[in-house]
């Protein structure tokens, strides 16, 4: 069983509650989560560079002159890319660099991006968050009160705009609705702080 403190917004630890290895799969599977983890940076490669070749480039197609008899090298067309102005040769065309992966195993990457979290002592939960208006400040207190001071992950049960707008100018933090979690961003912190909401709805999620 491991044991993930639970914290007030004032940075008192209030209790602490026990969580199943078995819930997140028992072991850190850490070829799943390379594979997750190469899955998720390929897919934000947009894959729109592209260049015009030799068939594209505005032109003739006509051989400039003659191949003998002008005492200068043989050439070909205008469009040739070794001539400025012609066709790039193995020029970059769009295409896509997404990959896929089955729905189990992007499950079983992410339970094991968390228990590698939690193995480190990386995770805990906030007892309650409320912030009653758009506060950079408010959220800046409740961060010093943690002692984060490097990157971290908020997760939240549900989208919070309060919450969300806090949050959008500390550069060092990521809100995210524990519906949208992926293995690269719970890697991706050096802490990872969940709403008690948020942390029940995913143990829920993971005991049924």
């Amino acid at each position: 069983m491991l044991e993930i403190p639970v914290y007030s917004p004032d940075g008192s630890q209030v209790e602490s509650v026990q969580v199943d290895e078995a819930l997140f799969g028992s072991k850190v599977r850490r070829e799943l989560l390379r594979a997750a983890i190469i899955r998720y940076e390929a897919n934000q490669h947009v894959g729109t560079a592209t260049t015009k070749g030799r068939g594209l480039v505005a032109g003739s197609t006509k051989k400039i002159y003659r191949q003998k008899g002008t005492g200068r090298a043989r050439m070909g067309t205008i469009r040739t890319n070794v001539r400025r102005g012609g066709g790039v040769a193995f020029g970059k065309k769009n295409r896509s660099f997404r990959q896929s992966m089955p729905k189990q195993a992007r499950r079983a990457a992410l339970d094991s991006a968390l228990l590698s979290k939690m193995i480190d002592g990386s995770v805990c939960v906030l007892s309650a968050l409320e912030i009653a208006a758009p506060k950079t400040k408010s959220m800046t207190a409740i961060l010093k009160a943690l002692k984060v001071s490097s990157t971290c992950l908020l997760t939240i049960g549900n989208p919070n705009e309060n919450i969300w707008k806090s949050s959008r100018n500390l550069p060092r933090l990521k809100v995210r609705p524990v519906a949208e979690l992926n293995p690269w961003e719970v890697l991706w912190p050096k802490r990872l702080i969940f709403t008690r909401e948020a942390f029940d709805a995913l143990v829920s999620a993971r005991s049924n």
